[in-house]
C-alpha cells in the first residue's frame, strides 16, 4: 500500500495557502475531520461529566471516546490514558509525584539529547528533594545516543531514567528497548518523550519497555494538548497532589480540573483519520493503525531520501540529522548565513522551515549551534514530491551560498 498524499492534503484546509509546510516538528496543519469533531463537541450540549442529562453523557463520551484512540494509538489500557495541558505540564506532574518517594543519595538520568521539556523538570524535581542529576551524552559527529552512554551513567541508586524515543531538533532513534531494559536492572523507572517519535511511528509502550510515555495530539495532526501512558497499575502507586474533592480513581487522580473535552474529541478524530491512512487494511483500530503508519513510515522516508540527496547536490549546507536511525527531521546549517536569514529566505519564497534549537538545547550546545541552532525541515504525512523540490530551488537560490 502507498499513502495517497493528494488525498490526504485534499482534506487539510491550512494547505490551500500553497505554502510548503515544513514545520511540522513544532505541530501539524489540521485535518477537516478534526475541525469538525471540535466544532460537533461544542456545538452540542455539554456539562460536567454525568450520566444525568444530555450534557454529562456528551461529555462522558467524549472522554471515554478519546480514552480509547489513545489507548489504541500508543498501545495501552484506557485506564493507562492521562490528559493534560501539554506533554510539557504532564512531565512536570510526574516528576513531582515520583520525587515524593526519591531521597538523598538517589540519582536521576538524563541526556543532552532530548527536548528540554525531559531534561528540565527532571533536574529540578530532583534538586527539591537533594537528588544528584548525572547525564548521558550522545556523539555530535554521528548524532547517535548508544545504549552504552545511559549504562555507563547508571548506579543501584538511580530511580529513573528519562530519554526521547526521537530528536525533535535531529531525529535521532535511539534504541529504547535497550535503554529500558538497562535502566530496570538497575531498579529505575524509564520515562520516555515520545512527542516526536508518535508522529512518524507506532508506538507500543511495552514493546518500548517504557514505564511512562508522553506525546501531543497536535504533533500528529490533532489539537493542542498533551497525553500521558502508563500501565494504570503504575500510576495506582502515584499520589499526585490534587483537589480534596476531585476524585481519587486512576487515571483521573492526574488530570486537574475540567477536561479540554473538544480537544479531546479532535484527538480522537485524529486519532481515527490516521487509522483511515492505510485504506485496504482491516481489523481492528489499533491493526489499522499499524497498518497506516507502515504506510507513513515508507512516504516519509522516500521523500527525505530525495531531501537529503537535494540538500548534498547544492553544496555549501552542512547537515547534523546523521543518525543510522532517524525520523524524517533535518537540521542543516548554510555557509556564511545566518540560519534565522536563510528561514526568512525560505518564507519569502513561501517555504516555512524555521530556525532555532526548538527547546532541545543541550542538544544544540553540544552539536556546536550554541542556543541559535538552525534551519530545521521537518516532514508530514502531506509533504509530497512538490515540497521537497520548492524547498530546494529556494535554497539553492541564496546569493553567495
Amino acid at each position: 500500500m502507498a499513502l495517497d498524499v493528494d488525498a490526504v492534503r485534499a482534506r487539510i484546509p491550512a494547505l490551500k495557502s500553497h505554502s510548503a509546510r515544513f514545520d511540522a516538528p513544532g505541530g501539524t496543519q489540521t485535518p477537516q475531520p478534526v475541525i469538525d469533531a471540535i466544532a460537533d463537541a461544542l456545538a452540542r450540549p455539554l456539562a460536567n461529566r454525568g450520566q444525568t442529562n444530555e450534557g454529562e453523557r456528551n461529555a462522558e463520551a467524549i472522554v471515554t471516546g478519546a480514552r480509547l484512540a489513545l489507548a489504541d494509538l500508543l498501545g495501552v489500557q484506557p485506564r493507562g490514558i492521562v490528559f493534560g495541558r501539554s506533554a510539557t505540564q504532564l512531565t512536570y506532574d510526574l516528576s513531582r509525584a515520583l520525587a515524593k518517594d526519591w531521597a538523598p543519595g538517589d540519582e536521576v538520568v538524563v541526556t543532552r539529547l532530548d527536548h528540554d521539556a525531559n531534561i528540565r523538570p527532571w533536574i529540578q524535581a530532583a534538586e527539591a528533594v537533594g537528588v544528584a542529576v548525572r547525564w548521558a551524552d550522545f556523539d555530535p559527529d554521528t548524532g547517535e545516543l548508544h545504549p552504552g552512554q545511559v549504562a555507563s551513567v547508571l548506579s543501584p541508586r538511580t530511580r529513573l531514567v528519562a530519554v526521547t524515543a526521537a530528536s525533535n531538533l535531529i531525529g535521532t532513534r535511539p534504541d529504547v528497548p535497550a535503554i529500558a531494559e538497562l535502566a530496570h536492572q538497575a531498579g529505575a523507572l524509564l520515562h520516555v518523550d515520545a512527542v516526536h517519535y508518535a508522529a512518524h511511528a507506532a508506538v507500543d509502550l511495552a514493546d518500548l519497555g517504557a514505564d511512562t510515555l508522553v506525546c501531543s495530539p497536535y504533533k500528529f495532526m490533532g489539537p493542542h494538548l498533551g497525553v500521558l501512558a502508563s500501565r494504570p497499575a503504575l500510576l495506582e502507586t502515584l499520589r499526585p497532589d490534587k483537589l480534596m474533592p476531585s476524585t481519587d480513581a486512576v487515571p483521573e487522580r492526574f488530570e486537574l480540573g475540567t477536561l479540554p473535552y473538544e480537544l479531546l474529541a479532535g484527538a480522537q478524530a485524529a486519532v481515527d483519520f490516521i487509522a483511515d491512512l492505510a485504506p485496504d487494511a482491516a481489523g481492528t483500530r489499533r491493526e489499522r493503525l499499524l497498518a497506516a503508519f507502515t504506510v507513513i513510515e515508507s512516504h516519509e522516508e522516500a521523500l527525505r531520501e530525495r531531501l537529503e540527496r537535494g540538500l548534498a547536490d547544492l553544496g555549501g549546507i552542512t547537515v547534523y540529522s546523521r543518525a543510522a536511525r532517524r525520523t524524517p527531521t533535518q537540521l542543516f546549517t548554510v555557509r556564511d548565513r545566518s540560519s534565522a536569514d536563510v528561514s526568512r529566505h525560505l518564507a519569502a519564497h513561501g517555504v516555512a522551515a524555521p530556525a532555532g534549537s526548538f527547546y532541545a538545547l543541550e542538544a544544540s550546545r553540544r552539536l556546536g549551534l550554541g542556543s541559535e541552532g538552525a534551519v530545521r525541515v521537518g516532514l508530514a504525512p502531506y509533504t509530497c514530491d512538490e515540497d521537497i523540490d520548492r524547498l530546494l530551488t529556494a535554497l539553492g537560490s541564496i546569493e553567495g551560498r
